[in-house]
């Protein structure tokens, strides 16, 4: 019986990594809200790491992390770093370049709960009086992505999340 089981198992988690193994080997999020402000008034939001608290989704999931602010105070060189509870977890985000008023590139690295590393970058498009702001997010999807892949939606639930500062954002912008 105990033998049986085994075997269960076995080729359960086999099952498990031959599908998690067709899973993409890159993972691209993106949200997109339009907002009624010009990107001069939206790009500061972004572009000033001290300005994120306002509308940023991962604010919200530890209002007690412990946050550090270090290199240049706005744009490419600005560092944020954080340690928080199990739902902020810990990391870092760097401004990595700026086109202004309609481009930031952020490296995210994560040390906690996972590690990684992904691309992040908000893009500022002007449409009338309104303006389009994209905050899309790429990484590279490693085995353990893949196999939590096969039970959440990454797109969805990190998706999820970009909406809800979007949003934030778009109440801070138009105010």
């Amino acid at each position: 019986m105990l033998k049986i089981i085994v075997v269960i198992l076995v080729v359960l988690i086999a099952g498990l990594l031959i599908l998690a193994s067709t899973k993409p080997d890159t993972l691209h999020v993106e949200r997109t809200v339009n907002i009624k402000a010009p990107p001069e008034k939206i790009f500061p939001l972004i572009n000033d790491f001290h300005e994120w608290p306002a509308w940023s989704p991962y604010e919200k999931l530890d209002p007690d992390m412990k946050k550090t602010f270090s290199g240049a105070a706005t744009g490419a060189g600005s560092v944020y770093e954080w340690d928080g509870n199990s739902k902020a977890g810990a990391g870092r985000v760097t401004i990595t370049q700026v086109t202004p008023p309609n481009k930031v590139f952020i490296k995210l690295e994560m040390f906690k709960p996972f590690k990684g590393t992904n691309e992040v970058t908000f893009t500022l498009q002007p449409q009338g009086e309104t303006t389009a702001v994209t905050w899309a997010m790429d990484c590279r999807n490693n085995l353990l992505s893949k196999v939590m892949s096969v039970f959440f939606s990454m797109d969805a639930m990190v998706g999820g999340q970009f909406q809800e500062g979007l949003n934030s954002l778009k109440a801070v912008a138009e105010k």
